[in-house]
């Protein structure tokens, strides 16, 4: 046997090695063989190979593949735009980036969340006074108050402040909602390849716009132009925003549609 054989054969032999098979894959996910088997059906999720025994095994970049199909799962992101916003996406790397940072973000949220419960149920139990500043740490959005400040002064982030612990909880739940759906609206205009300067992209932009005017504290008149260019810029550049709208793709429109908007109707 030549020697490049042998290699061959080993390389082989090491891929095989790597492969799960579908059984294997799902407990590993927590998902099912019948939501593999649909992935494989509608051409998000195709195996590796099919062994002489019909069984579907999956190497090193399709585990990849399902890891980008699970955390975009858990954005609310439906199979066909998942489908669209991995094939527009080729960098892995970069789009694992984006979500490795808005999972740190995640972390620390639930971490401070944790420790608040903790600290109400210890208050509750010993009969202690219970301080309204530590039990709802984590659950507010002041993550971001280094950065608004610095960018827009400490007036526009304490007005922003204000607004959202003045709001009621259902009041709460649908600006998240509106967010959401606002994000997988540009998501899903970025993915079927949209120009920023297109009544679509500009109308997005117009609904952008008034969802941050609903923000007390966000700039107005001739400020809101410099605002609206240095947000877009901020949204390509940080991965945990960029994250919001599918990835860099989906935040590069953002910016550009915005940028378009300002130019022109600002």
């Amino acid at each position: 046997m030549l020697d490049s054989d042998v290699t061959s054969t080993s390389t082989v032999d090491r891929m095989i090695q790597d492969e799960r098979s579908i059984q294997q894959l799902a407990r590993l996910t927590g998902t099912t063989s019948r939501t593999l088997r649909h992935y494989d059906a509608i051409g998000l999720l195709p195996p590796t190979r099919v062994g002489a025994n019909g069984y579907r095994y999956y190497g090193p970049d399709a585990l990849v593949r399902l890891q980008r199909i699970l955390l975009l799962r858990d954005l609310g992101l439906g199979l066909p735009l998942i489908a669209d916003v991995i094939d527009r996406e080729h960098d892995e790397v970069r789009a694992l980036e984006a979500h490795l940072a808005w999972l740190h973000q995640e972390q620390d949220r639930l971490t401070r969340r944790i420790a608040a419960v903790a600290r109400t149920i210890d208050a509750r139990r010993g009969g202690e006074r219970l301080m309204a500043e530590d039990m709802f740490d984590g659950f507010d959005h002041t993550s971001y108050r280094e950065e608004v400040s610095e960018r827009w002064g400490a007036d526009a982030y304490e007005a922003g402040d204000r607004w959202w612990r003045g709001m009621t909880d259902a009041e709460r739940s649908g600006w998240t909602e509106r967010t959401r759906e606002l994000g997988l609206a540009w998501t899903a205009a970025a993915e079927r390849g949209v120009a920023p300067d297109s009544g679509e992209a500009q109308a997005l932009a117009s609904r952008h716009v008034a969802w941050l005017d609903a923000v007390p504290g966000t700039p107005r008149g001739d400020d809101l132009r410099g605002y609206l260019l240095g947000l877009g810029d901020l949204y390509v550049a940080d991965p945990r925003f960029s994250a919001n709208y599918g990835g860099t793709s989906g935040a590069e429109l953002v910016r550009d549609a915005l940028r378009h908007y300002a130019e022109t109707r600002l």
